[in-house]
């Protein structure tokens, strides 16, 4: 094999590589996301309001998929926030149901009340993220 093909083949395996260690697509059609970037303390998004409190469901949340976040309300005037990147490919979770928060990319189902998994392959619960409630706002930080 000459030195030309070499170099072809093995940048072409470094691609395939690179593309087989995304999870899921960045287009915004399943949520999913390939490289999350978490919010620093003190970004622009710290206290912005995400949501009011009655458009969380009890007994169920909602995912903020711009800023990474799922906020639950497990029950009545219980407000809990989680990353929204899933902890086992990084994949962004898309739904809040049936008391679970689920990852669409492999399967994984995480606790509404306090992100403990429910359902693998994860084996690390979602992080926790820092919100406050006041005045019937939901806010970061």
């Amino acid at each position: 094999m000459n030195a030309r093909r070499r170099t072809v083949l093995a940048a072409g395996a470094a691609g395939a590589a690179a593309l087989a260690t995304g999870c899921g697509s960045s287009d915004g059609d399943g949520g999913e996301d390939a490289s999350p970037t978490p919010s620093a303390p003190g970004d622009a998004t710290d206290g912005a309001e995400l949501a009011r409190t009655g458009d969380i469901p009890v007994g169920g949340g909602t995912v903020f998929k711009e800023q990474k976040i799922v906020v639950t309300q497990p029950e009545e005037g219980e407000f809990k926030a989680f990353s929204a990147v899933c902890t086992h490919a990084s994949c962004l979770v898309s739904t809040v149901s049936d008391g679970t928060i689920n990852c669409p990319c492999h399967g994984s189902k995480f606790s509404i009340t306090d992100a403990a998994v429910e359902a693998g392959p994860a084996t690390r619960p979602l992080p926790a993220e820092q919100i406050s409630v006041s005045g019937g706002a939901i806010r970061l930080g």
